[in-house]
């Protein structure tokens, strides 16, 4: 069965859905969620977005009409029965709203839509995944299509900042002529190409041009180039007061080095590092992350690595480092 016929399917009777993403979202999960619940709402369907905290003053732009609530903002009892939730960018109750685990466990009716690879749910039907999507809001779009509901800039510009973020602007080896094709359904409703962009980009502090120089004046790589790396630490995201969120990008600057292969970037959090990696899409980032007790795409992916007592987070860095090196000549996508 297809996506789009499944998804038909999980909603069919269905007359109320709450929808939300992974803890931390970003724009793909926020943009995929707030438009298929509005899409959802044109075919009367109560529905309603609940993440685990309001929705950033970054992304307000994108929820006119005020879809997406935190979590204690969500009443499931005067909402009435949940029929369906629907989790967007994930394939995983474990990465959701903490509050809202148990009660999307015990309703025990989900439906996952994502582009990331979910191992765990192969041979299970009734699910919406498709990895060589460059977005969920890719699959979103479609679904929304072939629903037979035309877009309107209300629809389309959550989707169009979902797909132009979770590309890093089309860069990604993901993108193909799939998603240029809705890119321009999306955009004959009147979004200019830099509503979006500068939505998200063009309203940052000067704080965090500062956080940013200084993060990449400490650039380092291995001798060969094949790996580069930044280090960002929660007490410098402090110091130019910045949010997790604006760092997202940064490693992104690094991918422009010459003989790059992987692109690193380190987030202490406290009693854990978080590694995020970046390629081309020639060397396969998301094998060489699985390789580290994590996962992700090819050319986009993460693991987390957890400190223990006495641990320097220098020592880790360059010890995952060398792990790195040792498996990088067998991951050629």
């Amino acid at each position: 069965m297809s996506i789009v016929d499944t998804f038909k399917s999980r909603i069919q009777g269905m007359t109320s859905v709450v929808f939300t993403t992974h803890v931390i979202p970003d724009a793909d999960g926020i943009g995929s969620e707030i438009s298929l619940c509005m899409a959802l709402r044109s075919m009367g369907i109560k529905a309603v977005c609940v993440n685990d905290e309001p929705l950033p003053l970054r992304y307000r732009y994108m929820d006119p009409d005020h879809v997406v609530l935190g979590s204690n903002e969500f009443e499931p009892n005067v909402f009435g029965p949940v029929d369906l939730w629907i989790v967007v960018d994930t394939n995983t109750v474990d990465r959701v709203c903490p509050i809202l685990q148990p009660i999307i466990r015990k309703n025990n009716n989900v439906l996952f839509i994502d582009h990331h690879p979910a191992p765990h749910l192969e041979g299970q039907a009734g699910h919406c995944v498709d990895t060589t999507a460059a977005a969920t809001g890719q699959l979103v779009g479609h679904i929304i299509q072939s629903l037979g509901i035309p877009f309107n800039r209300k629809l389309a510009l959550p989707l169009y900042t979902a797909i132009i973020i979770d590309t890093s602007s089309f860069r990604y080896p993901s993108v193909s002529a799939a998603t240029h094709h809705l890119v321009g359904d999306l955009m004959a409703t009147g979004i200019a190409p830099g509503e979006a962009y500068n939505g998200i980009y063009g309203a940052k502090k000067i704080e965090h041009m500062h956080l940013l120089g200084t993060i990449l004046s400490t650039a380092q790589a291995t001798k060969n180039g094949d790996i580069a790396w930044i280090h960002l630490s929660k007490n410098l995201i402090k110091r130019f007061e910045s949010d997790v969120e604006d760092t997202h990008a940064f490693i992104n600057h690094l991918l422009i080095l010459d003989n790059i292969k992987v692109a690193c970037m380190f987030r202490d959090d406290g009693d854990a590092l978080k590694v995020s990696l970046r390629s081309s899409g020639e060397w396969d980032v998301g094998l060489l992350a699985r390789h580290l007790g994590g996962g992700g795409h090819s050319h986009s992916a993460a693991t987390v690595i957890m400190k223990k007592e006495g641990d320097s987070v220098d020592d880790l860095i360059h010890k995952t480092v060398e792990k790195m090196e040792k498996i990088l000549p067998t991951l050629k996508a």
